[in-house]
């Protein structure tokens, strides 16, 4: 492997357009040393949101040879150690040791390692958000993935979350964005007072239908409340995504996966969208606005 002949590869699944995460990622690469074009090519390939498509993307990745693979949320990941043991993968995913993508963080073994998002063990605060922004707020409307295997972490989560609280829990499993209308028709129709959306979901549609449904909604990108859904907490995903890059230089410098701990987040941002809690009639704590690393206006 040569730092000066690399083939790097990014595929998204559940969110359609990477830009977002490339740019962090781009940026990263530049801190060490890595310019596109120069010392280091990338090709970009998309699942288009459909995690069905993600075995066939790899395949041809790895048949290929590529020199690192860079997997962004679970469902790719878990493709990408389907189809090869020997080519490195970075990964932005969520409860790797519970999901089998690694041993340990300490010591991953194997060829995978990289960053995990803490996504679901946030899920409990989101929800004490929830409670402290929507008084009414006694019946969640969950809205899993149905094709993402995090899926069950995250309920697990909610799960915990909605009994500390004293909530009831409606959960829906949602096959693609298509299916996403629909979810929000029965969520409206069954009375839900707020509702939470798995990341790797289309959010930005999410958001979208939340509003039109005039339900509060969550999420665990800070791309949901930026599309106009109520608020969102999450780790500082550009720093995650920055990181992920040092992990692909020092591979492409010969460390190997198995020798590199998988990192945490350490930062985290309350992103609250003030324009859609007008829309739908609630006032937001001065606490949460206090808080808040952004405050949409």
């Amino acid at each position: 492997m040569s730092g000066n002949d690399f083939s790097g590869y990014c595929l998204v699944v559940g969110v359609p357009d990477p830009d977002v995460f490339l740019r962090a990622f781009r940026e990263g690469l530049r801190e060490t040393g890595y310019s596109e074009g120069q010392n280091i090519q990338l090709d970009i390939l998309s699942a288009e949101g459909k995690a069905e498509r993600a075995s066939s993307r790899i395949g041809g990745l790895v048949r290929r040879k590529v020199d690192v693979i860079v997997g962004f949320q679970t469902p790719t990941v878990q493709a990408a150690k389907q189809a090869t043991t020997e080519i490195p993968i970075v990964m932005d995913a969520g409860d790797p040791v519970g999901m089998g993508l690694v041993a340990s963080f300490a010591r991953p073994g194997g060829n995978i390692t990289g960053m995990s998002a803490l996504t679901a063990e946030l899920a409990p605060k989101v929800l004490e958000f929830l409670q402290q922004i929507v008084p009414s707020f006694r019946r969640l409307g969950l809205f899993l993935n149905a094709t993402d295997p995090f899926r069950k972490p995250f309920l697990e989560q909610n799960q915990l979350g909605v009994g500390r609280l004293g909530l009831e829990l409606q959960a829906s499993f949602v096959n693609g964005p298509g299916e996403l209308k629909a979810a929000f028709e029965t969520a409206a129709s069954e009375r839900v007072d707020a509702v939470m959306i798995q990341p790797s979901l289309a959010v930005e549609r999410a958001a979208e239908l939340a509003l039109a449904h005039h339900l509060p909604a969550a999420s665990l990108t800070r791309v949901f409340a930026q599309a106009g859904g109520l608020m969102s907490y999450s780790a500082n995903y550009a720093e995650l995504w920055r990181e992920m890059a040092v992990y692909v230089a020092k591979i492409l410098k010969g460390a190997k996966p198995a020798d590199l701990p998988v990192a945490q987040p350490t930062k985290f941002e309350l992103v609250v969208n003030l324009k859609t809690a007008t829309a739908l009639g609630l006032a937001i704590p001065p606490s949460i606005l206090a808080r808040a690393d952004e405050v949409i206006e």
